[in-house]
């Protein structure tokens, strides 16, 4: 055999590994990618119910989310027509019942005092002087109003 001869059957002994190792090679990416055709059509079997269920809770929740809006707004309105009515009433009944209360205040002290039974009063003459005259001065300020229900009842008290 020559230098030549022997050259090419290397060669060809060469080319015969590589054929054989690249078909080896080619038969394992055949069954990769076959394992990989039936992983994707099993994540899509799965994906599809999941997104077509994904997209319904999408919407559920959408649902949901409009009525708590709903809601937020009439509790907002509730919470507002709730204030102004109690501002209102604050303004209408808050300062006669101030009125009322500092007057029965006043009569109770001083019906006490011409009963001569008055708890916490000074013994001194001219200390029980001084505290009626404070208290006569804060009714007549909580009843300032003249034309009032509260300045009637005081004028025909007095007769």
């Amino acid at each position: 055999m020559s230098v030549g001869e022997l050259a090419g059957l290397l060669v060809a002994v060469f080319w015969a590994v590589l054929v054989t190792l690249l078909a080896v090679v080619l038969v394992r990416l055949s069954r990769v990618l076959k394992e990989a055709a039936v992983l994707v059509s099993a994540v899509t079997e799965q994906a599809v119910p999941l997104l077509t269920e994904a997209g319904a809770a999408v919407r559920s929740a959408n649902e949901q989310l409009d009525r708590v809006d709903e809601i937020t707004a009439n509790v907002q309105d509730a919470a507002a027509n709730a204030k102004a009515l109690s501002s209102t009433a604050a303004a209408t009944l808050g300062g006669p019942l101030m009125k009322v209360a500092a007057f029965s205040y006043g009569v109770r002290k001083a019906v006490a005092k011409q009963q001569g039974a008055l708890p916490n009063v000074p013994l001194q003459a001219g200390e029980r002087d001084e505290l009626a005259r404070l208290i006569r001065a804060e009714v007549r300020a909580a009843t300032a109003p003249r034309n009032g229900l509260l300045s009637r009842v005081r004028r025909a008290v007095r007769g």
